[in-house]
């Protein structure tokens, strides 16, 4: 099929790379993320232009933060930029005169990890991504599955705990509001304010208190042995984990793939996710146990799978 080119859209910037069949990006071109929907569109376009110079490329996919239609043209929503069915297919087409796909980013960054990354030789494979939220991408019998109307896989939007947390979706008691960096970070804020005398490491690293903790001070106070950054970790992998062994009895996967932000601390969270995902899983002394493995391709996931999707036939068809 040839070259195709990945667009990754960043909160503060957004990405384009032109990515060979094996996954190689060859050329990438970065611009600032505009603040309005037509700006963004706009800036796909340059960024697009910008990657494909001295390039034949053959198609566009592009990774979008929302629901994306089955179709893989419309965005019927997305949390973060005012779209509310928008034909991101055909506004792109225009601009850049190339066969466009849209994928949920999520989607993309799991494809992109079972076909070049952690998934290699699976044919069965549930990714999550834990970052800011949380999300994820389900690949049966080498297939992306992306439901009836193409927007399946919004793990982060389980009712883990009904009537629980308020979450930025409008529901309450949503997995990614005890999974996800946010959670993190609101477990050591609420330790550290309960038990100080157990978080000397981590508040020293912020301004002092509480209220000044952020998820970077977490993890290097975790990696000294602050007592607090370690067990907001802990409590972090306690429901990453139950919410995995959740996705067993659905899905039945030979391997979790674990990516996004909080993946980088490696064995740190996911030793703990392991023991939570076998803790929580029924008939666990007695079944086999799907792998809990890291992600593999960091922040180029989604934009490497984006581009790979682009080369895939219409899932309609």
């Amino acid at each position: 099929m040839g070259l195709t080119i990945g667009v990754d859209i960043g909160g503060t910037k957004i990405a384009a790379g032109v990515v060979d069949e094996e996954g190689n990006i060859l050329s990438t071109h970065k611009v600032p993320t505009p603040g309005t929907p037509e700006g963004i569109v706009d800036a796909i376009a340059s960024a697009v232009e910008g990657a494909r110079a001295g390039h034949e490329i053959v198609g566009v996919g592009i990774g979008a933060a929302g629901y994306v239609n089955r179709q893989r043209s419309t965005v019927y929503f997305a949390p973060n930029i005012d779209w509310r069915q928008e034909p991101l297919k055909e506004e792109v087409e225009a601009r850049v005169g190339l066969p466009v796909v849209v994928e949920n980013d999520a989607n993309a960054a799991a494809w992109g990890e079972y076909k070049f990354g952690a998934g290699k030789g699976h044919r069965n494979v549930i990714c999550i991504t834990l970052g800011t939220g949380l999300g994820g991408g389900i690949i049966i019998g080498n297939k992306l599955r992306r439901g009836h109307f193409g927007v399946a896989a919004e793990f982060g939007h389980i009712r883990m705990v009904p009537d629980g947390l308020l979450c930025g979706c409008g529901s309450q008691g949503c997995w990614e509001q005890y999974a996800s960096g946010r959670a993190l970070v609101r477990y050591a804020k609420q330790r550290a304010n309960a038990t100080p005398e157990h978080a000397e490491i981590l508040l020293g690293l912020g301004d002092g208190t509480p209220e000044g903790i952020e998820g970077k001070h977490i993890s290097m106070a975790a990696r000294q042995g602050d007592p607090v950054a370690v067990d907001s970790y802990r409590e972090l992998a306690r429901w990453a984990g139950a919410g995995l062994a959740d996705l067993a009895s659905l899905f039945d996967p030979s391997a979790f793939i674990v990516g996004g932000g909080l993946s980088d601390e490696g064995e740190l969270v996911l030793d703990p996710i392991r023991k939570s995902y076998k803790r929580w899983l029924v008939g666990g002394n007695w079944r086999p146990v799907a792998d809990v493995i890291a992600a593999q391709l960091g922040n180029d996931a989604g934009l490497v799978g984006a581009a790979d999707l682009a080369r895939e036939p219409d899932p309609i068809m």
